[in-house]
């Protein structure tokens, strides 16, 4: 009998052991992912031949230019998905400044500047968070949502907003890309 409570003594013992190398490795592997968070509306059916447009995004955030850099990677992410036909607004409608962060005006403009252009989907949205974190380890995060626009009816046809942190030694932009592929994945990956 005694054997048998040795026996069982170690087997408990095996099994908390197993239980807490685990758990630690889950949460290295939960540290080394990053941490990320996406919601999602249904992707509409479209087509990588119809013209589309990136529209201004505006920057809510203190990052000077956190919309322009959010602007060019969706545009960069579209073309490598194979959407043949992207156009981006001109420069001149879009006036981003750190006095007024909340220029939609600017939306507004480019959208008027779609229509006239005969382009069927815009891609557009708003950058909440685009910054490295203050503290020691200076953890990268990105905070972005995305709308694809009806140009003609100015629908809204699918939103997704996300959030996603890197590692103090990951770049502000890998995160961002990271998190805009993931956003704009529903889209492109039909």
């Amino acid at each position: 009998m005694q054997g048998f409570k040795r026996f069982a003594g170690a087997g408990r013992a095996n099994w908390v052991r197993g239980l807490a190398t685990w758990i630690a490795g889950a949460a290295v592997f939960a540290a080394l992912s990053g941490c990320a968070s996406i919601d999602s509306s249904s992707a509409p059916k479209v087509s990588r031949d119809d013209s589309w447009a990136v529209l201004p995004v505006v920057n809510y955030t203190e990052t000077p230019q956190a919309g322009l850099a959010v602007e060019a990677i969706t545009q960069s992410l579209l073309t490598s998905s194979g959407f043949s036909n992207v156009k981006r607004y001109p420069a001149n409608l879009n006036r981003e400044t750190l006095v007024d962060p909340s220029e939609r005006g600017a939306t507004d403009r480019a959208l008027e500047w779609a229509r006239k252009e005969n382009v069927k989907y815009a891609v557009t949205g708003a950058v909440e968070e685009w910054r490295y974190k203050v503290g020691v380890d200076g953890e990268p995060a990105a905070g972005v949502t995305l709308q694809v626009i009806d140009v003609q009816s100015g629908a809204i046809i699918w939103s997704a907003t996300g959030n996603r942190t890197g590692w103090s030694r990951s770049s502000l932009s890998s995160v961002g890309q990271k998190l805009i592929s993931a956003l704009i994945a529903p889209v492109t990956h039909q």
